[in-house]
């Protein structure tokens, strides 16, 4: 994913206008803050982080799934 340099935002700033930012990523914006130059953190919407986390427990479950699936075979295959 490739952030615009616009959503880029010094640590300092963020500091700043904390309340501003907020504001804008409740609206849909997408902003890293930065420390040292460098990405540090995002700063998302708590609706897409529970997505995020929901998108990682199905991931988690078809992996499950996949397992149970070679398992059996084996067991089918006699291995």
């Amino acid at each position: 994913m490739t952030i615009a340099p616009a959503n880029l935002v010094p640590l300092t700033h963020a500091r700043a206008h904390f309340s501003e930012l907020a504001d804008d990523v409740k609206a849909g914006a997408e902003t890293i803050i930065t420390k040292n130059g460098e990405s540090y953190v995002a700063l998302i919407d708590s609706d897409r982080l529970d997505y995020y986390h929901q998108l990682e427990q199905e991931h988690i479950h078809l992996s499950m799934l996949d397992d149970l699936e070679r398992g059996l075979a084996d067991v089918a295959a006699g291995r």
